[in-house]
């Protein structure tokens, strides 16, 4: 029997051989799968550069562009970036306007108090689930050196610093508590608030009593302390929300 690749054929043509279905295009195959996967990386690629740009505010809240610019932009096909923005309206952060592309999304002051009430019952359920499990010593190490990190930009009032770092506090919270769909949601939600935090803590310095609650979480989780980390976490995330509160009255804004 005469190989796939052997034969000449027209790029339409498709056959079956051993029960997968081979796409032929100049005289060479490619398997469906394969083909998906590649589609896949250029839509993950497209979605990773787009979000990055907005939770830094590199693409402010309120910019707006048609999808060929915004493909131009990062030097890919509409196709992957279409399904990029589509992801990116579930997440929240663009919304699609027909003929005129897409928008960045700002977050209100109703958004952010409703986020932060379900983080503080969410994060307080990853935490209780993650206290007294095994951690591994090389990920317990990372945290006490993020920690230790935290301490030193507060001291230097790098507020950039200190929210890369608080962010990725929160998602290992998230992540420790061993279920993934857990660690989805909060991650969703952290998405959501993270361009919030940046231009809030601007307005005002990264409060001290933060980087003190995440060391008590950190060690409740550690000891096995179950309550004490979920009570902590969730009074941290209530308190936070106060603060914000205060600084979006203080500052007369509806939303960021």
């Amino acid at each position: 029997m005469t190989s796939c690749a052997q034969n000449k054929v027209p790029a339409t043509l498709r056959s079956v051989r051993d029960n997968a279905i081979c796409i032929f295009t100049s005289g060479d195959w490619v398997h469906p799968a394969m083909s998906s996967k590649a589609k896949s990386t250029r839509v993950d690629n497209a979605y990773d550069r787009l979000k990055s740009e907005i939770l830094k505010g590199e693409l402010p809240p309120g910019f707006q562009a048609p999808e060929p610019d915004i493909a131009n932009r990062l030097g890919m096909s509409r196709t992957p970036v279409r399904e990029a923005l589509i992801r990116l309206e579930a997440d929240g952060l663009v919304g699609l306007v027909p003929r005129r592309g897409a928008k960045v999304l700002p977050i209100c002051s109703r958004d952010i108090c409703e986020i932060y009430q379900i983080l503080s019952a969410l994060e307080a359920l990853a935490v209780r689930s993650a206290a007294g499990k095994k951690i591994e010593s090389s990920a317990t190490g990372a945290i006490r050196d993020l920690l230790d990190q935290s301490d030193e930009v507060l001291k230097k009032g790098d507020i950039e610093g200190w929210a890369v770092l608080d962010d990725r506090f929160h998602r290992w919270m998230a992540s420790v508590s061993g279920n993934r769909r857990l660690e989805a949601e909060i991650g969703g939600f952290l998405d959501q608030i993270y361009r919030a935090n940046n231009v809030l803590l601007r307005l005002n310095k990264a409060p001290a009593a933060n980087a003190a609650d995440h060391r008590k979480i950190y060690e409740a989780i550690l000891a096995g302390d179950a309550e004490l980390a979920a009570e902590t976490a969730s009074v941290h995330r209530l308190n936070g929300l106060s603060r914000m509160k205060i600084l979006l009255e203080t500052c007369g804004l509806s939303q960021v």
